[in-house]
C-alpha cells in the first residue's frame, strides 16, 4: 500500500520527458524540522469506500556524515481490522540535503501482504552516482528518490505557470532513472473528508501498470499557502478507485492558511 501512496503523493513513472534546468535551482521554503502530517487512506472496490490505513509523514534535521540533512520518514500501516486480509507496515526514509534537497540515502523496509524488500540507495550528488547492492549507477544532477521528491517538488513555484504546463524532472527506483512530470492544472476549493481548503492542483502522467492505468487520470491536490501540503489524492486503480485525504497536520513551517471555514 505505501509504495502506492507515495505514488499518489507525487508522481509515478513517465516517459519521453527531459528534466527541466529549472528544477535543479530549488531549496527550501515550504517545510522545517518538527513537521508531521498524517493522512487517511480510502479504497473503492464495490462502490464503496472503506477506510484502508494511515500514513504519517515526519521531517528531522540531522547530520548524516557530518553534513546538515533533513531526515524525511514515511510510516504506512493498514487498518488493524483488515490485517488478515492484508497486513501493511512500510517504512521509507531519506536524508536530503538542506541546502540543495539532493538526496544522499535512500531506504525502505516493506511488508506488503507478505511480499518484502528492504534496499538501500546511497547517492553521490559530486559524482552524479547512485549504488545499491546491485551495483553503481549513473544518474543526472538533481535526481530524487521517491520520498524525496515529494519534499522537492512542494517547493515548485506554480506561480511561475500557467494551467496546461508541464514540470518535468528524474527519479531513480528500482536501479533505474526514469523522467517524471507533472501538469499543473490551476487553482481552486477542494473539500476532503475532515475540511475545505484553497488548492493547487495539478496531474501526473501515468502509464500502465500494475495498479494505474495510463494517461492523466489521477488528480493531486496541495494546500495553497506557504506550506503546500498534499490535501487530496484522487485516481483509478486496476480494481477500483483510491482517495488519499490530508487528516491532521502538526508544527508547519507557516500558519495553515488555506483552510476555509466549513459550510454551514
Amino acid at each position: 500500500m505505501y509504495r502506492y501512496l507515495v505514488a499518489l503523493l507525487m508522481t509515478t513513472y513517465a516517459t519521453g520527458q527531459t528534466a527541466s534546468d529549472d528544477f535543479c535551482g530549488i531549496s527550501n521554503s515550504v517545510f522545517a524540522p518538527g513537521e508531521k502530517v498524517v493522512f487517511k487512506v480510502f479504497y473503492n472496490v464495490i462502490g464503496i469506500y472503506v477506510d484502508a490505513g494511515d500514513a504519517t509523514f515526519t521531517v528531522e534535521k540531522t547530520l548524516y556524515q557530518n553534513r546538515p540533512t533533513y531526515h524525511l520518514t514515511g510510516l504506512g500501516t493498514s487498518n488493524p481490522h483488515y490485517d488478515w486480509i492484508f497486513k501493511v507496515r512500510d517504512k521509507y526514509e531519506s536524508y536530503i540535503d538542506t541546502a540543495t534537497l539532493r538526496p544522499y540515502r535512500f531506504q525502505r523496509d516493506v511488508y506488503e501482504g507478505g511480499y518484502t524488500i528492504k534496499e538501500t540507495v546511497q547517492f553521490d550528488p559530486v559524482k552524479n552516482r547512485a549504488v545499491t547492492a546491485k551495483g553503481s549507477y549513473s544518474v543526472p544532477p538533481c535526481v530524487q528518490d521517491v520520498l524525496s521528491a515529494i519534499y522537492y517538488a512542494r517547493n515548485i513555484d506554480f506561480n511561475r505557470y500557467k494551467p496546461g504546463d508541464k514540470i518535468p524532472f528524474h527519479m531513480f527506483i528500482d536501479e533505474q532513472v526514469y523522467p517524471v512530470y507533472i501538469r499543473y492544472l490551476g487553482k481552486e476549493v477542494v473539500k476532503n473528508r475532515f475540511g475545505r481548503y484553497r488548492a493547487i492542483k495539478f496531474s501526473p502522467l501515468l502509464i500502465s501498470g500494475t495498479l494505474f492505468s495510463g494517461g492523466e487520470k489521477m488528480v493531486v491536490w496541495v494546500s495553497d499557502d506557504g506550506n503546500r501540503i498534499p490535501l487530496r489524492i484522487e485516481s483509478p486503480i486496476s480494481v477500483g478507485s483510491v482517495k488519499v485525504d490530508m487528516k491532521s497536520c502538526y508544527n508547519l513551517r507557516y500558519p495553515f492558511t488555506s483552510q476555509l471555514a466549513k459550510e454551514k
